[in-house]
């Protein structure tokens, strides 16, 4: 097969296990010779096998719960033992974690690999690439895909077992405890704080870093990995995952509800009250962090948020860059701002992928959680909740996404003229304004007939997919908006349009 089709952005994606109809894509064969482009990148075009004495490079490798990881894994450690590489064989770990295995000292990588597939179901799974710089990139993995069928040396290399979570835990219980200015070994004794790990890596959390920190965790739910996820899909994002911690909370009346996805790069929160803090109201809560420690900082985040996260990230006295989705672009893009002297201290996206300047521009869900720990102890004393840090943050009436299948054969050609094509029709209509702060799509503003709101059609990242989001101040409004949109898409036969036929009830 074509590795190529294996490209995820950023990341490698396929399908691991089959399932239905679905074949295996992404098997140990497979893997072994990606692991033979991976070397070839790391020596060939990082050259970071000259910094050492013996030539060897030294790769960490670390995995969620998903029950193809230790195939995979496996195979990976075949590969890299094959090519004179030293191997360092983490088992579970986390993606943040993992990244620290280039940064910490006793282990000092020169690259890291995480087998994750994210929130995707349990069939599929991955790889996400580390050096010490920061993640690899869209340009790197199609790289490493292109040269995954070169010769493999005949000098053995070697493979040891370690655990990176103890260290990870350690550094993040450090930070937490210097975020909060003490050096008290137990600075959250007094508060019930519960997490919910969805089954994934991430439950080591609940006992090695809140416990530690003194922290009552009574009635945290789903911390032991099981790669089938019986419970719910491990992913702060999806209604099910966030009413499973919500309850939680209230049954067992904790300060915090805490929820991570399965390699916990992403995470969101629900507080004492049972508020749901992710999507814009996550991004609000960390803007006024860190607007707070760094006044007139800019904040990078995807395309489709709310007009009125803009407004309140303004009141706070910072700046709001809205910018293409997928992390690996707002972070790239808070890297790119901070080179210009642009101070930018973070970048988020809707998703819950949240990257600090100050933490290595590292999309890490467990240090936002240790982010929002820091501030506990001041919110208690002030008798205030999260939820009431950005009570001032107006919620929209009604919020709506479609996505309709691009059917014409160059897929990315055709949805761009559907885009460019709005951009007039949207100029030409009363009630609408195409807004130029938009880096994405087209983004338009509605008014007077159509309520107060907004609509963005975008290309998916990923999939061959137009993308539409909708929202309103005004109850009922959003139907209005999609009715005048149905003239527009009717005229484009290469759309699947049912999901727009269903919204209008049709």
């Amino acid at each position: 097969m074509d590795l190529k089709t294996l490209q995820n952005g950023s990341d490698i994606r396929g399908i691991a296990v089959e399932h239905e109809e679905k074949t295996a894509n992404l098997t140990p064969a497979q893997v072994g010779k990606i692991a033979v482009g991976m070397v070839h990148w790391l020596r060939d075009e990082k050259n970071l096998a000259e910094k050492h004495q013996s030539g060897k490079l030294k790769i960490g490798i670390g995995h969620d719960s998903r029950i193809s990881a230790d195939s995979l894994r496996l195979a990976l450690i075949d590969s890299f033992v094959e090519q004179n590489v030293e191997v360092l064989d983490f088992g579970l770990a986390t993606t943040p974690a993992m990244f620290m295995a280039t940064q910490f000292p006793q282990y000092d990588c020169d690259a890291a690999i995480m087998i994750t597939a994210s929130h995707l179901p349990y069939y599929f799974n991955g790889l996400k690439l580390f050096t010490k710089s920061g993640g690899a990139e869209k340009a790197d993995i199609a790289y490493i895909l292109e040269h995954a069928d070169g010769p493999a040396l005949t000098e053995k290399g070697s493979v040891t077992k370690y655990s990176v979570l103890e260290e990870y835990s350690a550094d993040l219980t450090d930070k937490i405890r210097k975020g909060m200015k003490t050096t008290e070994e137990k600075p959250l004794s007094g508060f019930h704080i519960i997490v919910d790990a969805g089954n994934g890596a991430g439950g080591f959390f609940a006992e090695k870093v809140l416990a530690k920190l003194g922290a009552d965790i009574t009635g945290s739910q789903f911390l032991e990995p099981d790669g089938m996820f019986p419970n719910h899909i491990p992913n702060p994002d999806n209604k099910k995952a966030m009413a499973s911690i919500q309850q939680a909370v209230l049954k067992n009346k904790a300060d915090l509800g805490v929820i991570f996805d399965t390699d916990v790069d992403r995470s969101a929160v629900v507080d004492a009250s049972g508020e749901v803090i992710n999507r814009n109201n996550l991004i609000a809560v960390l803007a006024t962090i860190v607007l707070a420690e760094n006044p007139g900082s800019s904040i990078v985040t995807n395309s489709p948020t709310s007009s009125h996260l803009k407004e309140f990230i303004e009141s706070k006295g910072g700046k709001q860059v809205r910018y293409i989705s997928g992390y690996r672009n707002v972070i790239n893009k808070m890297i790119e701002l901070n080179d210009e002297g642009i101070d930018t201290q973070l970048a988020i996206e809707t998703s819950g992928h949240a990257a600090f300047k100050e933490n290595y521009y590292l999309d890490d869900g467990a240090y936002v959680i240790a982010k929002i720990l820091m501030l506990l102890p001041t919110l208690k004393k002030e008798g205030l909740t999260l939820g009431d840090l950005i009570s001032s943050l107006k919620q929209p009436a009604e919020t709506q996404e479609l996505r309709f299948e691009i059917l014409a054969g160059n897929v990315r050609d055709y949805g761009e003229q559907v885009i460019r094509n709005l951009s007039g029709f949207a100029g030409s209509q009363r009630g609408m304004k195409v807004d130029p702060e938009n880096h994405e799509g087209i983004r338009v503003n509605v008014y007077d007939e159509y309520g107060s709101g907004w609509f963005l059609l975008r290309m998916s990242l990923h999939e061959p997919l137009l993308v539409l989001q909708v929202e309103n101040d005004q109850a009922g409004m959003n139907q209005k908006v999609l009715e005048e949109l149905a003239s527009f898409f009717e005229g484009y036969k290469q759309l699947d349009l049912t999901k727009l036929t269903e919204a209008l009830g049709k």
